[in-house]
């Protein structure tokens, strides 16, 4: 349980935590420092899958008592100090056949997760794209159901050049899960498809009642769509200046400078 008083930040990582070579600034980091110093709580929530999650928190050589990680946009909730989940869910294992044949007949690039890989049934120009950042390992595959034994933490589907043929997809998809599926955009390529009881903004409410900090003790920041659940969800949402616009209006306020110039530096230290 949290200590009397404590509070907790949650971070998206792309285009607010991360500056633009994937890395935390010595300044943003000194202040991350500061915050759990003082007994407060750091999260990662990411719409990255919880691995990658965990390998830019060691990666980046982050160690704060009290630290937890949330992957796939609220699907995984993994805490650093003990070491376990303490909430995990994904698409039900019956949609995701079902979902990757109506994204071939759209022909938009859709893959989904296991335990330890990327499973997706092509290698091309989307996947390697995607794994410029994303270092996950891959698994290439025509029978992608043989690869997942669990309900994954979620599925993405990849267009880079046509977002109206990517829209069309996006459509005929919500009408064939209806409201058992969230679809959301986490940048203008990458369609999120996730459990509608997950979403980045359920995790400010899981992972506060868990903890016993009160809303208003919550922080949230964020730059695209995915994060406006979470944005909206916290005591104080932050949106980054380099956000997007509906961002930026659903955000109680916006940094001063972007996430190559410590935008959020003086909002976590300020949150002690």
């Amino acid at each position: 349980m949290a200590k009397t008083g404590s509070k907790i930040f949650f971070f998206d990582l792309d285009g607010t935590l991360l500056t633009s070579e994937k890395k935390i600034s010595p300044k943003t980091l000194d202040a991350l420092k500061k915050f759990t110093d003082a007994g407060n709580h750091f999260c990662i929530n990411t719409g990255r899958a919880i691995d990658s999650a965990k390998a830019v928190y060691s990666g980046l050589h982050l160690d704060f008592k009290g630290s937890f990680l949330c992957g796939s946009n609220g699907t995984e909730i993994f805490s650093v100090d003990d070491e376990k989940y303490v909430y995990k869910t994904g698409v039900p294992l019956e949609l995701v056949p079902k979902i990757i044949e109506l994204s071939e007949k759209f022909d938009v690039h859709c893959h989904t997760y296991n335990e330890t890989h990327i499973v997706s049934k092509k290698n091309g120009e989307c996947m390697e794209y995607y794994r410029r950042v994303i270092k996950t390992p891959l698994i290439v595959t025509d029978d992608i159901m043989k690869e997942i034994s669990a309900p994954p933490s979620k599925m993405i589907a990849i267009e880079l050049h046509d977002h109206d043929k990517q829209e069309r997809f996006r459509i005929a998809l919500q009408e064939m899960v209806g409201d058992k599926l969230t679809l959301l955009y986490s940048n203008p390529y990458y369609m999120e498809i996730f459990p509608s009881e997950a979403g980045k903004g359920s995790v400010v409410k899981r992972l506060s009642d868990y903890l016993g900090i009160p809303v208003e003790n919550t922080y949230a920041a964020g730059d695209e769509q995915n994060d406006i659940s979470m944005i909206e969800a916290a005591g104080c949402g932050i949106a980054m200046i380099n956000g997007t616009d509906l961002v930026k209006k659903s955000a109680n306020v916006i940094t001063r400078f972007d996430n190559d110039h410590d935008g959020l530096a003086e909002f976590i230290l300020d949150a002690i």
